[in-house]
């Protein structure tokens, strides 16, 4: 696990969906650096993504590395509920600029998509993800992959192999039941399913993200 105990993005009772929230209203944190130019640096190969057993938004079942092979992957944790203005909308806003911006770069169709995988499996079924995606993300050239688990149990795994820091509620038998808070991240991935990159908050970017995301598709692909 490679992540700060610092919790970012909280989940109210009562929280408004975000399609209450303008997810593109909030800015970028200022930069204070240029990010450099795609292709004049290379990017760490952090980890490989492990494989899990998750629903998408029509209700099939999903392999992780369906989602994290084959394409430059932008992926981030979420909950259709959020109303934090640096919690999801932030990071939704990030990724709609993101995926403008993307959209008339050279060699980017086909080879890049979004995923969300939802930390609130009781309330985000995959019917309640088919209508949220609907209502935030409008068809593009870029593909945006929205992904639940059938329970709290069979989705901490997957936050723990990404270090992706929650607070869990429990039963009184000591059962998960709920994820109540999360910290904000964004993980890059290549097309061999190894993270190359995390962003904290102060590095959700448009423009470092960009750039990274050309990097890696200037890498030569894996052969085999």
């Amino acid at each position: 696990m490679f992540a700060a105990r610092i919790a970012l993005c909280a989940m109210g009772v009562a929280a408004p969906a975000l399609g209450a929230v303008d997810p593109v209203a909030a800015s970028p944190p200022r930069m204070d650096f240029v990010p450099p130019a795609p292709g004049q640096y290379r990017l760490q190969r952090i980890q490989p993504v492990a494989d899990a057993v998750l629903l998408d938004r029509f209700g099939r079942v999903r392999h992780l590395s369906q989602a994290t092979h084959g394409k430059v992957t932008l992926l981030t944790f979420f909950y259709a509920n959020c109303s934090d203005a640096l919690g999801c909308p932030f990071a939704y806003g990030t990724m709609h600029r993101l995926r403008a911006r993307l959209a008339t770069a050279p060699g980017v169709s086909g080879n890049v998509r979004f995923v969300s995988v939802s930390i609130d499996p009781t309330h985000d079924t995959p019917h309640a993800l088919a209508d949220y995606a609907r209502m935030v993300v409008p068809n593009g050239a870029i593909d945006w992959q929205f992904m639940t688990a059938r329970s709290i149990k069979a989705l901490l795994p997957v936050l723990d192999d990404f270090g992706q820091d929650v607070a869990v509620e429990v039963d009184a038998q000591g059962r998960p039941t709920r994820v109540t808070h999360h910290m904000l991240k964004m993980f890059l991935i290549d097309r061999t399913g190894t993270i190359r990159e995390i962003y904290s908050l102060a590095f959700i970017q448009p423009d470092v993200i960009a750039n990274d995301v050309l990097t890696l598709l200037m890498e030569p692909k894996a052969r085999g």
